[in-house]
């Protein structure tokens, strides 16, 4: 009987776990580039019963063997396997400004901190003062050559990800190229947006604001070939990949299922307390 009190616990640790998922979720539908969270449970080994008023020690030459027969199985409740996050597609929330910049398939920006290089989906960025181009937490955003110095009103971003500014203001001629598509008609590159990839992007580890750092799970970052980049939206910013209809039914189901379990563990506690009562009575 007690058995059935510590499945039942583990059981509400479990929907502990997925309400503290869910309630992340929750509260960053908000939050710019935020991927939503994950659980994932595992059965804990179950067990076998066994009849056990009969002689269940069968003699044979090599020793002997349990012959009681089985009458069921006993599961012994379940615990949490990973907490990982869903790297989906979030929906596009048109801005434009120039300074913001959304993904559209898999890859991340990279970003220079102060704890070493970090990764955001998160596009929301402005010009710092000395006019480089920083998230809102005042790092630079990174490109292949560095961080990206540009001035207001006067870059744009294509879809590769390169950034371009009036030739005019280019402080090496021969970068020029010709821009068909660009109202200015030249233009001269001035750098190309570092994006990255991960062999297992699920298992990045959430830093808070947006960014994820890299780990052992994850593999380390690969900067994405042109035939592999996400297109960059210039205007555009990347919403939550959160569903605050489905989070919220959710919530729910865990909240009913922990007070099934609470229930069960109220139930066994009661039962134990009449036996313990009546075996008293019968044997005092």
């Amino acid at each position: 009987m007690v058995k059935g009190i510590y499945t039942a616990a583990s059981g509400m640790r479990a929907q502990q776990w997925k309400l503290d998922a869910v309630a992340n979720n929750l509260a960053n539908v908000n939050t710019d580039g935020y991927k939503r969270d994950q659980v994932s449970f595992k059965a804990n080994p179950e067990m076998l019963l066994r009849r056990l008023d009969d002689d269940g020690v069968w003699r044979h030459p090599f020793g002997s063997a349990d012959a009681m027969p089985v009458i069921g199985r006993l599961g012994t409740g379940v615990e949490l396997n990973e907490l990982y996050v869903v790297h989906s597609q979030g929906a596009f929330k048109e801005t434009e400004s120039d300074y913001d910049a959304a993904l559209s398939g898999k890859g991340f920006f990279s970003v220079d901190t102060p704890y070493g290089e970090r990764y955001t989906r998160n596009g929301s960025f402005q010009l710092g003062k000395e006019g480089y181009l920083e998230t809102k937490e005042g790092y630079p955003v990174l490109g292949l050559n560095g961080p990206i110095r540009v001035q207001a009103n006067n870059f744009k971003i294509d879809k590769e990800g390169n950034v371009w500014i009036n030739a005019e203001y280019a402080d090496d001629p021969e970068t020029m190229v010709s821009r068909q598509d660009n109202e200015w008609g030249q233009a001269a590159l001035l750098d190309t947006l570092k994006l990255v990839g991960f062999e297992r992007e699920r298992y990045l580890q959430k830093m808070g604001s947006s960014f994820y750092r890299a780990n052992e799970r994850s593999g380390e970052p690969e900067i994405l070939e042109p035939e592999g980049r996400p297109e960059v939206h210039q205007g555009f910013i990347e919403a939550a990949n959160v569903d605050p209809v489905v989070e919220m039914v959710q919530m729910i189901e865990v909240n009913r299922a922990y007070e099934a379990n609470q229930k069960v563990i109220q139930s066994h506690d009661s039962l134990l307390g009449t036996l313990i009562n009546q075996y008293a009575r019968y044997n005092g």
